[in-house]
């Protein structure tokens, strides 16, 4: 007759054989705590002997070295962090080219405050007639002193008129001009 394994002094076959399967299934997690600490940590951690040392835990102390790896491990990725540190360089880089302004003119490194150019010596911004701190166009009153701004005089865009020959061509011009609409309308 085969000997029969008894564990835990269980006799009885079908007893003996479920003892049997749930060790089997016990040592199968306890593996697969083991290989996912070590795939885990690897992932969190950077240092190889951490890495080490979280699998050995996990190998030499069944499920309680998992359990403490699970409390100490880092709360992020290696990847996450790595990402997340590029999205600050990336903002930061964007802030820095927002406040770094160049003249419409030349491309010339400005400042927001310059009323001029440095390099072009074209006008920027014009000055507040109270403060004279530099106002944007579509302002209406200065926010530093509260001034009203007055609206800028738009250069006129008639030409002088001449004398002789072009009042009579400018007068034939606006007879066929206000002629035109007449036309229009009785169509």
């Amino acid at each position: 007759m085969a000997p029969v394994f008894a564990i835990f002094g269980i006799t009885n076959d079908g007893l003996n054989l479920a003892v049997q399967l749930l060790l089997l299934f016990l040592i199968a997690i306890w593996a697969a705590l083991v290989f996912w600490t070590f795939s885990d940590a690897r992932r969190r951690i950077e240092d190889p002997m951490l890495i080490g040392c979280a699998a050995a835990a996990s190998l030499f102390f069944p499920y309680v070295g998992t359990i403490v790896y699970m409390i100490v491990r880092p709360p992020e990725y290696l990847d996450d962090v790595r990402e997340r540190e590029l999205e600050i360089a990336a903002a930061s880089a964007r802030l820095q080219h927002v406040e770094q302004l160049a003249c419409p003119y030349c491309d010339f490194e400005i400042e927001k405050t310059f009323l001029r150019c440095p390099s072009c010596l074209r006008r920027l911004k014009e000055p507040c007639a109270t403060c004279g701190k530099p106002l944007d166009p579509r302002w209406k009153i200065c926010p530093y002193c509260e001034a009203e701004i007055a609206p800028a005089a738009a250069p006129s865009r008639r030409r002088p008129r001449a004398s002789g020959s072009g009042q009579k061509r400018t007068a034939a011009a606006r007879q066929s001009a206000a002629a035109t609409p007449r036309r229009q309308a009785e169509s």
